[in-house]
């Protein structure tokens, strides 16, 4: 048997990996732990609850997408380039990480623990943050209009990606939330 560490991340991948079916039922930790072939008790040996299970999910998608922004922001000059890349990455990793979209949406989460979709919902509202950072950004730029309220269009803009998330899981993964990105992007810049 490998290091604890290795079992924790195989037991984070085995729940990322039992959520991207897209009719999958609540995920027990027995469901869990015969995916994985170990006991139960195997389970709570690396995690105290399953919520704790969900929280590790969590933490891998804020520190993948807080380092990809901070990244964005520090290489990229141009405030409307950093948006353009901040919320291409957003859609982005949803297509790339199924499982992780039912928890960014609050799917996989309606039956656990409340804090944990606090917890989602914090991470929307950081990201939101920073988009409207951009948008002041470009605005200081000169990159569109200054006098407009970035925090309306930060919120339309989030709005916007988090229901490209909810279309692309009810879909049962199959509606690319990249489609019409491009065209769509610039019409949510429109002056």
């Amino acid at each position: 048997m490998g290091k604890r560490g290795d079992r924790k991340l195989q037991i984070l991948q085995t729940l990322a990996r039992m959520l991207e079916q897209p009719a999958s039922e609540k995920i027990t930790t027995a469901s869990l732990a015969a995916h994985l072939e170990v006991s139960e008790a195997a389970l709570y040996r690396h995690f105290a609850s399953k919520a704790q299970m969900f929280e590790g999910l969590i933490e891998f998608i804020e520190e993948t997408l807080f380092g990809l922004i901070n990244k964005i922001t520090s290489e990229e000059k141009s405030g409307i380039k950093q948006l353009e890349s901040i919320t291409a990455m957003l859609l982005g990793f949803a297509q790339k990480n199924r499982g992780m979209t039912r928890v960014l949406i609050g799917d996989a989460l309606v039956h656990e623990n409340q804090r944990l979709q606090q917890r989602i919902n914090q991470l929307h509202d950081r990201v939101e943050a920073t988009l409207k950072q951009a948008l002041r950004f470009a605005g200081g730029q000169n990159e569109m209009a200054a006098t407009e309220d970035p925090s309306a269009r930060a919120n339309l803009i989030m709005s916007v990606i988090t229901g490209r998330w909810h279309q692309y899981a009810k879909s049962g993964f199959k509606r690319d939330p990249m489609q019409y990105w491009g065209e769509q992007f610039r019409t949510l810049l429109a002056e």
